[in-house]
């Protein structure tokens, strides 16, 4: 144990996410499609873990942000030109969003028919929603803080039903909760521009991220959360104080500098997504190559070779919607050859 590291928590011993998963979201329109090739690649515990899938390229209402729109409690949202503007009621943007999530809960529950295993459902977290949604003049939420509480909260009733209709869907799944925050990094250093596009708004406390994060994370009563971020510069502590059970990221955006921090959450328990294998088509290396990066870390760390395969699940390096269905296919499977290369040979 890392000096002044926290003991691991019930959830941390006790979650087996499998070895690879993929992030979210899957290129075209088809959800029973999208089911079929998710729930075929990654079967349960031995070959990676289930998730529901996501399909942007729907349009307006299946994008990330607004199908977390559309799970929200008395807050709803519209399109405008600008982007995703919270409003007044439910309009046609809202029953979109709501019907496009039904058919893929569809087409989930009809292809995990006595599924037993960790199952994954995706959500925007609240500070990359801040960032994103606007408010009624024009600015985002993220430039007022009682709008912020307010967006966490509903959120996470909103989320709190949303799990409630997967466990009923699915009896036999373990609910895995990942929380996608591309912005969060651009939060906490002030990076995200006003509507001008002139300024920037000011940086969250560190303190009040971490607090919000908690909050919304602890909608799952102790079962495992993902945050996810395809971001440079991962707050890993900041992560794992919020409660994280587990960190998802791009491992080619590592750099020596998260050295001490990684290796101080493999010790304190916290699973690692890496995401290894690209999200948009291109050849892939032999799935040996692929994690050839993850062995050289855990050997410069000096971690035990035996955590590897228990602590790293295998992933894209973000969602797959703008690759091909072809190449879909092919990156989640070989997820799972790489997966198996690490398990079987981790030095």
């Amino acid at each position: 144990m890392f000096p002044g590291e926290a003991p691991r928590t019930p959830s941390q011993r006790e979650f087996r996410p499998g070895p690879a998963t993929g992030i979210g979201s899957m290129p075209g329109e088809d959800a029973r499609e999208a089911a079929k090739t998710v729930t075929g690649t990654f079967e349960g515990p031995e070959t990676g873990m289930p998730y529901l899938a996501e399909l942007p390229a729907r349009g307006p209402g299946a994008d990330m942000i607004g199908r977390t729109a559309g799970m929200l409690v008395e807050l709803y949202a519209r399109v405008e030109p600008s982007g995703w503007r919270i409003g007044d009621r439910p309009g046609r943007d809202t029953r979109r969003a709501r019907s496009w999530l039904g058919q893929d809960l569809d087409a989930l529950e009809e292809f995990t028919q006595g599924y037993e295993g960790p199952l994954k459902v995706q959500a925007v977290g609240p500070w990359t929603l801040a960032a994103a949604l606007e408010l009624k003049n024009g600015e985002a939420a993220l430039s007022d803080a009682g709008a912020c509480r307010d967006l966490a909260g509903s959120l996470a009733e909103g989320l709190r039903a949303h799990l409630d209709d997967v466990r009923r869907r699915v009896p036999g799944a373990e609910i895995v909760l990942q929380l996608d925050e591309p912005s969060l990094v651009s939060v906490l250093r002030g990076q995200v521009k006003t509507a001008s596009g002139y300024r920037t708004h000011r940086a969250v406390d560190r303190q009040v991220a971490e607090s919000t994060l908690r909050d919304v994370a602890g909608v799952q009563d102790g079962g495992p959360v993902v945050l996810h971020t395809c971001a440079p510069d991962v707050p890993f502590a900041l992560l794992r104080r919020a409660g994280v059970t587990a960190i998802s990221f791009d491992f080619g955006l590592l750099t020596e500098r998260d050295d001490d921090a990684i290796g101080e959450a493999v010790e304190g328990g916290t699973k690692l997504f890496a995401g290894v294998v690209p999200g948009t088509d291109g050849p892939l290396s032999d799935p040996a190559g692929s994690v050839m990066g993850v062995r050289t870390l855990w050997r410069r760390l000096g971690l035990n070779p035996g955590l590897l395969a228990e602590s790293v699940t295998v992933t894209p390096t973000c969602g797959l919607a703008g690759a091909s269905p072809e190449y879909a296919r092919r990156a989640l499977a070989h997820c799972v050859q790489a997966a198996r290369s690490l398990a079987d040979n981790p030095e």
